[in-house]
């Protein structure tokens, strides 16, 4: 399965709403900035990375991909995946100036792409390739229905919505108001919306200080929250640590993090209690599986950052042994062959060969950007 030719592409692709923002972000479209894979016989394997759909940085992944990657892996066998992931990860030239940032959005794309070839080659879906499905239902929770931007109104009928009509029994709301006292009225009115036994998840984007933080977690006491995701800034060990023994709100945290080394030292502090590692961020299938290792080792449950919108992070779901739930968010999923899809408030194990990289021909000409 030697590798003929490594074509990097990029897709804006519309949210299911005219536009969302979180505490820190604001964006129309979805970008899925990857590479498509060719070997010798004709298989070819897709990967990608979410951004937030920015032409100008979206085209230093894809630069990095095709400059940079493309000459390293040409003739090279796919199967090797660890290997591969070595030479790339660990190049003198590109570890000076990379070790995070595009380098590994890159570098993830590339991987998830290996692995889809892998799975593909083997005619049997990824899950199944890394040893077989670990549970016969992966629950989802419900993040689309709790953006900052959106009004009251908009949130609790989004939320009732998400759990009487689809069957979702977890939701994630997102926080990070200059006043804190407007995300507990937020939440106690989504609390008393859907009831005491749905899960409700809050999610600030890095955006508040460790004493906003701290207030905010007295203020939010009776509201059983489920996880407090992203509380203080991302690299921010520190604080988080401070925060998790001072308060009875699990810190969850991971999708700012792009090495096996930044989850260590958060698990190391005791700052964090649900692992999110992403696929899109940490450089692929390859790394993701050695931090979700380094959760289960530490008896920490993995609840994945779906940067790639649920896709791969289904088929990692599924077969780790320390996954509990993944998040859902709809925006991209009919741009796929199989796309990422819930039935009741549970993921559809994916059934088709591969990694569900594979977008559909129609979504790649319509909303294919130039690489130049």
């Amino acid at each position: 399965m030697k590798i003929a030719s490594v074509q990097p592409f990029i897709l804006h692709l519309p949210l299911t709403s005219a536009s969302i923002s979180d505490s820190t972000h604001s964006i129309t479209h979805w970008g899925v900035v990857g590479a498509k894979i060719v070997t010798t016989d004709g298989l070819e394997g897709y990967g990608f990375t979410g951004t937030h759909a920015h032409l100008a940085s979206d085209r230093l992944i894809t630069s990095c991909i095709s400059d940079c990657y493309a000459p390293l892996l040409v003739g090279e066998d796919a199967s090797d995946h660890q290997r591969l992931w070595t030479k790339l990860a660990r190049y003198p030239s590109l570890q000076w100036v990379g070790r995070a940032g595009i380098t590994h959005l890159a570098l993830a794309a590339v991987d998830v792409a290996l692995w889809d070839l892998k799975a593909k080659k083997a005619g049997v879906p990824l899950w199944n390739y890394l040893g077989g499905a670990r549970t016969d239902a992966l629950e989802a929770y419900n993040t689309d229905i709790g953006w900052i931007s959106f009004d009251l109104e908009t949130l609790l009928r989004g939320s009732a919505k998400a759990v009487e009509e689809d069957g979702f029994t977890r939701l994630k709301i997102k926080v990070g108001h200059d006043d804190p006292n407007v995300d507990v009225e937020r939440l106690a009115a989504v609390r008393r919306r859907v009831g005491s036994k749905i899960r409700i998840a809050i999610d600030g984007n890095g955006r508040w200080d460790l004493p906003t933080c701290q207030r905010f977690c007295v203020l939010a006491r009776d509201l059983d929250i489920y996880w407090f995701e992203e509380p203080l800034w991302y690299d921010d060990v520190k604080s988080h640590a401070t925060l998790a023994r001072n308060t009875s709100v699990p810190i969850a945290l991971g999708e700012q993090l792009y090495t096996l080394d930044a989850f260590r030292s958060f698990i190391d502090a005791g700052a964090v209690a649900y692992v999110q590692p992403d696929v899109t961020r940490l450089g692929g299938i390859t790394e993701y599986i050695q931090v979700a290792d380094l959760a289960l080792a530490n008896r920490l449950p993995v609840v994945p950052h779906a940067g790639e919108m649920s896709q791969v992070h289904v088929h990692m779901s599924y077969w780790h042994p320390a996954s509990t739930i993944l998040e859902y968010i709809p925006w991209i999923k009919d741009h796929f062959e199989e796309p990422a899809n819930v039935e009741e408030g549970v993921f559809r194990r994916p059934q088709r060969p591969g990694a569900s990289t594979t977008p559909l021909a129609k979504s790649m000409e319509n909303f294919g950007k130039s690489l130049r």
